[in-house]
């Protein structure tokens, strides 16, 4: 049997997580020699409009559960309301520079997080080209070359959105959630932009669960990975960098220590590419899922 390979993708909501939980997660993963893709938001943090998700189902169960005001501050989760939205990328760029210099794979989360999560289905194209064309001329701001990837925020993907990655050329995407790379369909139009999905449940899916203690964790993200497929597990610097950076280094040496491969999300995409061709495609549909408020867009059925 094949031995599991995992990728990190590291998504950077906030202000406070890219100054602080940005680094620790850099620390970690030097210590271990682990390679990660980290994906940034770059525009106003506006987390605290996210407020308005309140009356969404399963929102304030999560809240409880997760204890979200100690694990992102409430400087955080003000910020878009009673106090000012920071630019991320305008007041973090060192940070974000010096995450691309230490060898670590860069791209896109997004612009504003609270708007492309909450508002972009309401987008019609050329608002959506409007949103991500503000990250993509921030990133090229900060870092001197387009983006090669993006990842947006709570797995949000339409036609739109993959339209507009088309154009803009991406080797790849991860907006999704699902099993295996595939290049993604909608009403039976295919699109040239790789998806590599989020395989495994993040860790704010889990946390607070009965059925999932905190010290069974280890043993139960080593128990999900598949070994005959890459396995995307996201982490975000608010959590996994910062207030659970202990429970972080627990699963990760777990995972270690059982011999599993860490690699590079591109390292996925390119292989997959390669493999795969213009041949391998799967619709995806908006789907609830396990630990998680509201609908995320999820890999459906493979076409041939």
């Amino acid at each position: 049997m094949m031995r599991p390979t995992v990728a990190l993708k590291i998504d950077v909501d906030t202000d406070v997580g890219t100054r602080d939980g940005v680094p620790r997660l850099i620390e970690i993963l030097q210590e271990r020699d682990l390679p990660g893709t980290f994906l940034f938001s770059l525009g106003p943090d506006n987390t605290g409009k996210a407020i308005r998700r309140i009356f969404r189902p399963g929102f304030l169960k999560k809240v409880r559960r997760t204890k979200v005001g100690s694990v992102y501050g409430w400087r955080t989760l003000l910020s878009g309301t009673l106090l000012p939205a920071p630019l991320i990328g305008k007041r973090r760029a060192d940070i974000l520079r010096y995450v691309r210099d230490s060898g670590y794979e860069v791209g896109v989360h997004c612009y504003d997080h609270f708007k492309w999560q909450d508002y972009v289905h309401r987008f019609d194209l050329d608002q959506t080209r409007r949103e991500f064309g503000k990250a993509v001329s921030e990133f090229k701001r900060i870092f001197g070359e387009p983006p090669s990837t993006a990842g947006a925020p709570g797995w949000q993907a339409n036609a739109r959105t993959l339209q507009v990655y088309d154009e803009y050329k991406l080797l790849y995407g991860s907006d999704t959630r699902g099993s295996y790379p595939f290049f993604p369909k909608v009403n039976g139009r295919r699109y040239d932009t790789l998806q590599v999905p989020t395989t495994l449940p993040t860790l704010d899916e889990l946390l607070g669960r009965p059925e999932y203690p905190e010290i069974s964790l280890p043993d139960h993200y080593l128990g999900l990975l598949n070994p005959d497929s890459p396995n995307v597990w996201t982490i975000h610097a608010e959590i996994e960098g910062q207030a659970k950076s202990d429970l972080f280094i627990q699963i990760l040496d777990k995972l270690m220590t059982a011999g599993v491969h860490f690699t590079e999300m591109r390292d996925i995409a390119v292989d997959a590419i390669t493999r795969l061709g213009a041949v391998a495609a799967s619709e995806i549909a908006d789907k609830e899922i396990d630990g998680r408020s509201g609908i995320v867009a999820q890999q459906a059925s493979l076409v041939v």
